[in-house]
């Protein structure tokens, strides 16, 4: 299983405190993990303050060599389709391939009418710019974006959400299904789900990918905000009853786990080197 973390905790207050996500991303890969990721909020509201996650992700690349980028996701019926699969292409191609664009049609109506979008119909105008922003990655049609992609076909594409609608536009558009906050039995659903739906969309559920979000607070660290729903390895988490947990999600078909970790920011790095430790070290032996 690939692990990755955010490169601040989750849901922070201030933007003081996302002054040194270059400092932490760079200490994730010095640790050996396998990605960092970046939400897409575009106003500040319950869940703090946010960075946007295309520039966030375009700064890290530039400060590291290994790790993988990924956001985590970004509201794709925010953003006009041939602008984001330019801006995808272009940190594609100068981050070495190294871009994971994860996406999800949102949930916070104030957001939507704060950017001016209708929030009715997102999902119809999902599917149709993921079809639009694959196809302006393989260079077809007109117009040409700016530059193409360097992986081929475009960067891999992970899709939220748990609707049937949401399972059907993975299978159709997507490289993966990312979930968030689940557990191994509720994982086992939604692949029964992907091979009910896959003769329907006309694709091989098994060719999609199973990736997640997740909460973790490390043992000996203390939540900095409430954490939504149950915590990897659960509320008084050991070492070992987080790597139960994510060695159950791996024998349910979850290929990579991207963690938020809800400590104080002067916490992460300690936060990180425990992620790294016990979880990364362990799972890369398997």
């Amino acid at each position: 299983m690939r692990i990755g973390v955010a490169p601040h905790r989750l849901w922070p207050d201030r933007e003081e405190e996302l002054d040194t996500v270059l400092q932490t991303a760079v200490r994730a890969e010095e640790l050996g993990l396998d990605h960092v990721f970046a939400s897409g909020h575009a106003v500040a509201g319950a869940t703090g303050v946010t960075p946007d996650p295309l520039v966030l992700l375009a700064a890290v690349a530039g400060a590291t060599r290994r790790i993988g980028l990924v956001t985590s996701v970004l509201v794709l019926p925010l953003y006009n389709p041939l602008i984001l699969a330019h801006q995808a292409a272009t940190l594609d191609r100068l981050s070495g391939g190294r871009f994971t664009l994860g996406v999800g049609t949102g949930w916070d109506t104030e957001e939507y009418a704060a950017v001016g979008v209708p929030f009715a119909g997102r999902g119809r105008r999902t599917d149709e710019q993921l079809a639009a922003v694959r196809q302006l990655w393989r260079g077809e049609g007109s117009p040409r974006l700016g530059v193409l992609p360097r992986t081929e076909g475009g960067p891999p594409v992970w899709i939220g959400g748990q609707s049937d609608a949401a399972l059907r536009r993975a299978l159709r558009f997507g490289d993966a299904w990312h979930g968030s906050g689940v557990d191994a039995e509720a994982l086992t659903g939604v692949r029964a789900r992907l091979d009910t739906l896959g003769d329907e969309v006309g694709r091989d559920p098994g060719e999609l990918a199973l990736t997640a979000g997740l909460f973790l607070v490390p043992p000996g660290f203390t939540p900095a905000v409430k954490v939504p729903g149950r915590p990897l390895g659960g509320a008084d988490a050991s070492a070992e009853s987080v790597r139960d947990e994510l060695g159950r999600l791996s024998d349910a078909g979850l290929v990579s786990a991207s963690l938020w970790l809800p400590v104080a920011t002067e916490e992460l790095p300690d936060a990180l080197a425990w992620v790294a430790g016990e979880l990364v070290s362990h799972f890369s032996d398997q």
